[in-house]
């Protein structure tokens, strides 16, 4: 069985690239699920005491070469905010990026699944970025542990980001993710998270009214907003029995893929989930009504060639945008104990935050009450 053991050389796309597995703004990340909610708070947290603060540069090297590669010691930051994520320099090699997964959030077998999933897509020539095998004769091959961390080592991937207007790159976008869903019906998941309007919804403002995140002043008006939005997205749940659910990559967006060899490569499946095969899809179409409707029409065509798209699914695109706001701003509020997280957001749990928030919602819950998109006007 082919498995990505590390090459001796990689070659790099030209200029413009992003090279890293994980090296994309988190800023607009609403799919972070979580398998334990923190008990921490503004007020109880210490930011000394978080695990990431030991996880300094000395210690990442020691991590790598623990793996039996010789460091040769250069190291870069990558921007990643959920999980610390470094290219490391390799004596006499390419560089390899090393993720360091975030502590107590996913299990060692939600961890593996992934790499298995996005193993086998890579067996089967679908263009997308596994980790390397670390150790063959351990039971978790591409997973090492150095000190509290689980980690993983990939391949340096170079590319671009895809460009959207391009009709031909949706098409092929299309394909690509035609082809992971095939793949992915065929892949159940058992271990890692469903999409759910619980977790991603009701769970999240929950979260955020029980810590106190939500200014007193304007807890009415956020507790009123979010509990239409909720009925509305009840209305159109992605878990209804005529959605069929598939593993997806599950944070689908233009950061997470890199075109190079005019070919999209997928990335970070960190959040792989099971859901409907419109949550890899919508995030990829931008714009205006009828730029939307031309969008989804050049990827669904490419996507029909590899899977069948149920258009019923269509339906769900509000609901799944407007759980990726409530889920974002719960992301923020669950990891602002980690030091990154004030410096890289300092706009983040302001009054006028949740003011914006708040209006947000109200946008929202007028496009959950709009026509669907449809392959074509009716």
């Amino acid at each position: 069985m082919p498995i990505n053991n590390e090459p001796d050389d990689m070659s790099q796309g030209a200029g413009n690239t992003i090279d890293t597995v994980d090296d994309i703004d988190d800023d607009n990340r609403g799919n972070r699920a979580e398998t334990e909610v923190s008990e921490s708070t503004l007020e109880s947290s210490s930011l000394d005491d978080h695990p990431y603060q030991v996880l300094t540069p000395d210690v990442v090297i020691d991590a790598v070469e623990s793996t039996g590669r010789l460091s040769d010691a250069c190291i870069l930051a990558l921007n990643s905010y959920e999980n610390r994520v470094y290219q490391v320099g390799i004596e006499e090699r390419e560089p390899v990026i090393v993720k360091f997964y975030r502590p107590n959030r996913w299990g060692v077998k939600q961890i593996l699944e992934e790499h298995e999933f996005t193993q086998q897509l890579y067996e089967l020539e679908i263009p997308v970025v596994p980790p390397l095998v670390i150790d063959e004769q351990s039971d978790t091959p591409t997973l090492a542990r150095f000190n509290e961390f689980h980690f993983a080592i990939y391949p340096r991937q170079g590319g671009r980001a895809p460009e959207l207007d391009n009709l031909d790159h949706l098409y092929r976008l299309g394909q690509a993710i035609g082809r992971i869903h095939a793949a992915g019906a065929a892949f159940p998941f058992q271990h890692r998270v469903p999409f759910t309007v619980q977790a991603f919804g009701h769970a999240n403002v929950a979260y955020l009214l029980q810590n106190g995140f939500i200014p007193a002043d304007l807890v009415p008006a956020y507790e009123s907003i979010v509990a239409e939005v909720l009925a509305e997205i009840e209305l159109n749940n992605p878990e209804a029995k005529q959605y069929k659910q598939i593993s997806l990559h599950g944070d689908c967006h233009p950061g997470n893929v890199l075109w190079r060899n005019d070919s999209p490569h997928f990335v970070d499946f960190d959040d792989a989930m099971t859901g409907p095969a419109i949550q890899d899809l919508w995030m990829l179409l931008s714009g205006d009504r009828i730029n939307k409707q031309q969008q989804l029409s050049e990827i669904i065509e490419g996507y029909d060639m590899f899977h069948s798209f149920d258009v019923r699914e269509l339906k769900l695109v509000e609901s799944l945008r407007a759980m990726r706001v409530l889920n974002y701003s719960a992301w923020l509020a669950k990891r602002w104990d980690d030091p990154a997280f004030p410096k890289s957001f300092p706009w983040f749990n302001t009054p006028r935050y949740w003011s914006e928030h708040i209006l947000e919602l109200k946008e929202l819950l007028s496009a959950l009450q709009e026509k669907p998109l449809a392959m074509t006007d009716s």
